[in-house]
């Protein structure tokens, strides 16, 4: 399973790469693989206020559907539209083309309650 370094990782299996004063947020691999194909994505609406830890998105597959969690608190400041028409980009290409909304993080300091590139594949064995 692929679990690069240089990313955050939330217990609920989303990727953060930081951005400066944002964030770029998908599902990880190992989520991407459990789902299997994925055939929806509902991305969330720009200037959405979020808190942590609230469903912000949705991700279907042929097998499930799975909320996607605001993994801090922040403003969405972009989402990918291209998910529409293509959403088999988060199996294809979970960390680059397939990421999901961008946030603009109200405190940087919650990045600290996420998970690193160990942590995450502890997590997940």
């Amino acid at each position: 399973m692929n679990v690069p370094d240089d990313l955050l990782y939330t217990e609920s299996h989303e990727w953060i790469k930081r951005e400066g004063d944002n964030i770029r947020v998908g599902i990880t691999d190992h989520a991407q693989a459990e789902l299997t194909d994925v055939v929806f994505v509902e991305v969330p609406k720009k200037d959405r206020q979020v808190n942590a830890k609230e469903a912000i998105a949705v991700v279907e597959s042929v097998k499930a559907a799975s909320d996607i969690y605001a993994p801090v608190k922040g403003t969405v400041v972009d989402a990918n539209q291209e998910l529409s028409s293509n959403p088999a980009l988060v199996n294809t290409d979970p960390f680059g083309k397939g990421w999901l909304f961008v946030l603009k993080i109200d405190n940087a300091d919650d990045l600290k309650s996420l998970k690193d590139a160990a942590a995450y594949k502890q997590q997940i064995g």
